[in-house]
């Protein structure tokens, strides 16, 4: 058996070094996108909560799975096996193997009160008048150490809600410095998804990617906390709530090991032994509660999880067949015409040409990690043709990603918010200050950053 599947294999891997450029092949991609984006948009003319979220993902992609079988020019044993290839690809199960250690750190971090207690340090810490900033500055620090946007919503808003009809600042205004804040710290978190899924594409180290990212992320957030204090109006004295210190030890100590270089399976490992020693130390927390808490971390990225193997799987059909060559091929000629000369031109127009691939991707999906997935392999052929280094081209991906999702009003976040304080969620994207800031921010300093030599 063994000996009967190795020459296909080495037939594929051949094949799939010089693959023929073919628009056909992209089209099980657009069936995907066809099916969830069409799906959504019917159920938002319905007026059904969550729209793009009431046909999974890993449900609309079965399809173009299908699909992509059908027009293989391969046999069908040989398209099964470059697909289940693709699933088993290092990157893939890497990341999926990382998005179960996420999982599992998030909810134990939270089942042992350390999500309660990072925001009780952080509302012990906000001036009176200085709310809006306040706020973004906690939903930052919160969505970085949890590595999810929608967790960091979820514990936070309910607070500033209560705070902002206190002080009686507008809705809107509170929403968008938490959504900000939030998607700020899931673009920089070396926990988050969209982290996870830019360097495992990419093939860099995280904190790397991290280093990189801090090049657009401070004097975003700087102009940010300038434009949400200038915008802060009224002050309400928030109630004094009990801070237990050790709680936010398990946050803080990955968020240090993970940028001093630390291998990030042993930062989670660590990060979880931790929060459950937490729980087991200060509260009625049991080693099977514990064992239980991690089990519905890793029940918790089942979609993602599942979701990754399939979009592996399809790439590498599309792959095979052309696909990303067609798009690679049309990109090339984009910045040929943008960028006739050689060097920094060349590889400003491909940084830009990654931002407006994973943005236009993720407009469509409404899913930042998805999109970084789905584009990863063409980003990288484009990084490597051009002379961006990994750590960049990752960098710019997730900040692209991060900063639509927070702009679309049918993403989740605006989703979630926007149900929390009863306003729109288009209300909410446009108080989303920090996504517009952040796209202004990191298109000047791919244009004018110069490179090293």
């Amino acid at each position: 058996m063994t000996t009967s599947t190795n020459p296909s294999a080495s037939a594929q891997t051949k094949s799939t070094k010089t693959p023929t450029a073919s628009f056909v092949a992209l089209l099980p991609l657009f069936l995907f996108l066809g099916l969830f984006i069409g799906a959504g948009v019917y159920f938002q003319s319905q007026g059904v909560d969550f729209a793009f979220y009431q046909l999974p993902s890993v449900v609309a992609i079965l399809p173009a799975i299908i699909f992509a079988l059908i027009i293989s020019k391969q046999k069908l044993n040989q398209s099964i096996e470059t697909f289940i290839a693709g699933i088993g690809h290092a990157n893939i199960i890497a990341m999926c193997l990382i998005y179960l250690l996420a999982g599992a750190f998030a909810a134990v971090a939270k089942a042992t009160g350390g999500v309660d207690a990072t925001v009780a340090l952080g509302l012990s810490l906000v001036p009176s008048n200085l709310l809006l900033p306040g706020f973004f500055v906690i939903a930052a620090f919160l969505a970085t150490a949890m590595g999810t946007s929608m967790g960091t919503i979820a514990a936070v808003a309910p607070i500033a809600l209560g705070v902002a009809n206190e002080a009686q600042i507008e809705l809107a205004l509170m929403a968008g410095a938490v959504i900000s804040g939030a998607l700020f710290g899931d673009n920089l978190s070396i926990i988050s998804d969209t982290t996870i899924a830019a360097t495992r594409t990419q093939g860099c180290e995280m904190k790397d990617k991290f280093k990189e990212n801090l090049i657009f992320a401070i004097p975003a957030s700087l102009i940010t906390l300038i434009a949400f204090a200038f915008a802060g109006q009224g002050q309400a004295d928030v109630a004094a709530q009990e801070i237990d210190f050790v709680k936010v030890i398990p946050y803080l100590t990955i968020l240090i090991l993970a940028v001093s270089g630390l291998n990030v399976f042993v930062v989670l490992t660590i990060g979880i032994l931790l929060a459950g020693i937490t729980g087991l130390v200060t509260m009625d927390y049991g080693v099977i509660q514990f064992g239980q808490d991690i089990y519905t971390g890793f029940g918790n990225m089942q979609e993602i999880f599942i979701l990754s193997m399939l979009v592996g799987g399809l790439a590498a059909l599309m792959q095979q067949q052309g696909g990303l060559a067609f798009v690679s091929k049309q990109i090339e000629k984009l910045i040929a015409k943008f960028s006739k000369a050689k060097g920094d031109a060349s590889t400003r127009a491909s940084e830009l040409g990654i931002a407006g691939i994973v943005a236009l991707t993720n407009t469509c999906i409404a899913n930042n990690t998805v999109s970084i997935v789905v584009t990863g392999d063409i980003a990288k052929e484009l990084a490597q043709k051009h002379d961006v280094t990994p750590k960049r081209a990752a960098s710019i991906m997730d900040i692209f990603s991060c900063i639509i999702q927070g702009l679309i009003p049918y993403g989740a976040q605006a989703l979630l918010i926007a149900s929390t304080f009863s306003i729109s969620p288009l209300a909410v994207v446009t108080h989303a200050w920090y996504c517009m800031i952040l796209a202004l921010v990191a298109i000047s300093i791919v244009i004018f950053r110069k490179r090293a030599s």
